[in-house]
């Protein structure tokens, strides 16, 4: 039975940051799946779709990785997956309190799913997609930020609004 994580985000956009946890992920599990999450909490300046378009574009040279959309609870997609596995990166130890929540209420949702956390690496860990739209915005250079194949789509977004 091939072991399935699930990697969520809102990926708004995604980051080399979120492309270092997913690849790393990718060599634990058979196959991951990066799922775009509605998070109400946030307004997004990309669509869910175009988010997808720009995951699966960033990670076409991962070939256990795919790329889907949900916008309900986690707990109830991971178990719809069969996966075994919810991975979530951390940057910094403020992340870890709201994670750790997170993590708590899937387990009860979600029995026989744990949550891995992987630690970012350290030069990703000031890293974040409101990071970079702010930086972007200001007129910023991203290219060290965003995967190369969708930095341009970033910039003209950013430009547009």
């Amino acid at each position: 039975m091939a072991s399935i994580a699930v990697c969520p985000g809102s990926f708004d956009p995604i980051t080399i940051g979120h492309l270092n946890i997913i690849s790393r992920a990718a060599k634990l599990f058979d196959k991951v799946i990066v799922v775009v999450m509605v998070n109400s909490r946030k307004n997004g300046m990309f669509t869910p779709e175009e988010r997808m378009d720009f995951i699966r574009r960033s990670t076409k040279d991962i070939p256990n990785v795919e790329v889907d959309y949900y916008s309900g609870l986690l707990a109830d997609y991971v178990n719809q997956k069969g996966a075994v596995a919810i991975v979530k990166g951390l940057r910094v130890l403020s992340d870890y309190e709201d994670e750790f929540k997170q993590a708590l209420t899937n387990k009860k949702l979600a029995k026989n799913v744990e949550t891995i956390f992987l630690v970012t690496d350290t030069e990703y860990m000031f890293l974040s997609s409101s990071i970079v739209k702010e930086v972007g915005s200001l007129g910023g250079e991203i290219k060290d930020f965003v995967p190369p194949e969708i930095k341009d789509d970033i910039i003209k977004r950013i430009r547009e609004r």
